[in-house]
């Protein structure tokens, strides 16, 4: 099965790359025996250079992020402040762009659809993309709520769609929630947890408090990825 899986994958690079004929020269190679680790690193070092280059929006243009005179500190910070919050969204998008789906997963809150789910079908929401990669904001003041904090996170994601090779963008407002130092809140409820994901939503854009009726969107993926019944 697993050779198989490497067969179809190394087809569809020689597809990718077939608009200039250099597909033949890998075909022969194959034909002659040649490795096939080494023949598919090499087409798909080709079709990687034929794609168009990911271009994220730049930040205070149309689909790109708020232009922010304070970006995201660096380096050692208080873990329960709202850039605390913010370094959990980077934490976050960092594991999807390796593809530690389980690991990503982990830093949802339990008792949400999404973090209660099945590993296989959180990782089969980025099946679409080939590549996932994300550009942090600031962090939203935090607010309280019956116990607990709520932090939203202005988020650009972009990658690569697994199919066609071709980019993909969009802007994404992650809300994380935490509860509050009240007597018997346990260390892991006093940590920021992913609450929520859906489309980004100006402050002046009279959208709800905390995000919290957004769009029902709960992957970057915005349905690219099929669910899984």
């Amino acid at each position: 099965m697993r050779d198989r899986v490497k067969t179809a994958a190394l087809l569809s690079l020689l597809l990718v790359a077939a608009c200039d004929g250099r597909e033949e020269s890998a075909i022969d190679n194959l034909a002659n025996g040649a490795n096939t680790a080494q023949i598919e690193n090499n087409v798909r070092a080709e079709a990687m250079s034929l794609m168009e280059p990911l271009n994220p929006p730049a930040p205070g243009t149309p689909g790109g992020l708020p232009v922010d005179p304070a970006p995201i500190a660096e380096g050692s910070i208080d873990p329960d402040s709202a850039q605390g919050a913010a370094q959990v969204v980077q934490g976050y998008y960092g594991l999807l762009e390796e593809k530690r789906f389980e690991d990503a997963q982990d830093l949802w809150n339990p008792s949400t659809a999404i973090g209660a789910q099945d590993d296989a079908h959180f990782a089969a929401r980025f099946r679409g993309f080939s590549e996932i990669h994300a550009n942090v904001g600031a962090p939203s003041e935090p607010e309280g709520a019956a116990g607990s904090l709520y932090v939203t996170v202005p988020v650009q994601v972009y990658g690569r769609i697994a199919a066609n090779g071709k980019p993909w963008y969009a802007l994404r407002q992650v809300t994380l929630r935490r509860v509050n130092d009240v007597p018997g809140s346990s260390e892991e409820q006093r940590r920021w947890h992913i609450q929520s994901i859906g489309a980004y939503a100006p402050e002046d854009a009279g959208e709800a408090d905390n995000g919290m009726e957004m769009a029902k969107t709960i992957s970057m993926t915005d349905g690219m990825a099929r669910k899984v019944q």
